[in-house]
């Protein structure tokens, strides 16, 4: 052999060994299925941030038992076929160990079976509407629900702003917020709060003045909003216009820093729950926005936050479980794995609960906060 062709091999020999470490140091791929075009980019974007960010720390502290994590990130669009497709495509063609997403609950519903039948963990982040880990043991979320959050948000709106009979405004063509609806229809009967009146809108609507013109001829103290921020800042800013300076008693989908830019100088006065608050001063969540505040030269969300947790909690389970290389095998273990992990985060202390025999909702306590300027202040 001569010595340029000895060396060749050599050479041969190095790339073939440094593709092979490179594609070890790449093996663990995780799904994200997010609304990153359309009306819901609005939280989508800022999930896509929080789960870049939890990878590079995850990856830069060594991975996850000397394997670094690869996210596989996919547009669904905030679109229900969308949704379902990207599943498909993240299942069976990219072999992801598991998947994160999608954004909406309507997706959610549409795209979550795809992953069940197929034994995969499909992993919420931000849907909350009731009834979505109900599709089986596969399904997980630490989003936590309407259900859970609505009650406190109430309460706290009596207690502070001396709320005692409500209004009621509500989407009623998506499963998210006639899931709120129906959570804050529970929970006003409850609490035994009469209801003025209660009106209606679709997705699209740009204009809602005749349903605030009668939610102000009701008088009522305070407007209770089942929206999503596409539909939720107009109806805000317009309920200025028409002279409803009332306090509004949001769900999840108001729960975003993009309600200032949307209802720039009509977003007071809004009061919205969640596990997650910037004025939250814990150890974790400084870390956390403190990073993602250098990352990306914007203020997290909690929808943000979320997603930065939820790959940490996965992370968790993948730590105790020994991957084969059985693709089928490996997402067995890590669905096994996953509802015993427990976790303090920048959501605070989180733990798993299961959801009728089948999949598993979040255990959180939820901070409820108000708008005042530019920031959400927790009401205590």
């Amino acid at each position: 052999m001569s010595h340029s062709t000895f060396t060749r091999g050599l050479l041969a020999a190095a790339s073939v060994l440094a593709f092979a470490t490179g594609a070890q140091a790449a093996d663990i791929k995780i799904g994200v299925a997010e609304a990153l075009s359309g009306g819901a980019a609005q939280y989508g974007s800022a999930i896509r941030n929080g789960f870049q960010l939890a990878a590079e720390e995850i990856n830069a502290a060594g991975g996850i038992n000397g394997n670094k994590l690869q996210l596989v990130v996919e547009d669904e669009q905030g679109k229900k076929e969308e949704a379902i497709n990207v599943f498909k495509k993240l299942i069976f063609q990219d072999k992801v160990l598991m998947v994160f997403g999608p954004t909406l609950s309507n997706s959610a519903q549409a795209a979550h079976p795809i992953a069940q039948a197929s034994k995969t963990v499909a992993f919420g982040t931000s849907n909350t509407a009731d009834g979505i880990t109900s599709i089986g043991q596969y399904v997980f979320r630490n989003s936590v629900t309407e259900a859970d959050v609505l009650p406190e948000t109430i309460k706290t709106a009596v207690r502070i702003a001396g709320v005692k009979k409500v209004a009621v405004l509500y989407g009623n063509d998506d499963v998210f917020t006639k899931s709120g609806y129906d959570n804050f229809k529970k929970a006003l009967e409850d609490l035994k709060i009469p209801v003025t009146t209660t009106e209606t809108f679709a997705k699209g609507d740009v204009d809602f003045k005749a349903q605030l013109t009668k939610i102000k001829a009701s008088n009522p103290d305070a407007i209770v909003l089942s929206a999503l921020l596409a539909e939720g800042a107009p109806i805000m800013v317009q309920a200025r216009q028409v002279g409803l300076n009332l306090p509004v008693i949001g769900g999840n989908g108001m729960n975003s820093t993009k309600i200032f830019d949307l209802a720039k100088g009509a977003s007071d006065n809004l009061y919205v729950g969640s596990p997650w608050s910037a004025s939250n001063a814990t150890p974790e969540n400084t870390k956390f926005i403190k990073a993602y505040t250098a990352k990306y030269n914007a203020a997290p969300d909690q929808f943000a936050a979320q997603a930065y947790d939820a790959l940490y909690i996965a992370s968790q389970a993948i730590k105790k479980i020994t991957l084969s290389g059985d693709l089928a095998k490996d997402r067995n273990a890590l669905q096994a794995a996953l509802p015993d992990v427990k976790w303090t985060g920048a959501t605070g202390d989180f733990q798993f609960r299961r959801f009728n025999d089948k999949g598993y909702d979040a255990q959180q306590k939820p901070i409820v906060s108000v708008t005042k300027g530019t920031a959400f202040v927790i009401e205590k």
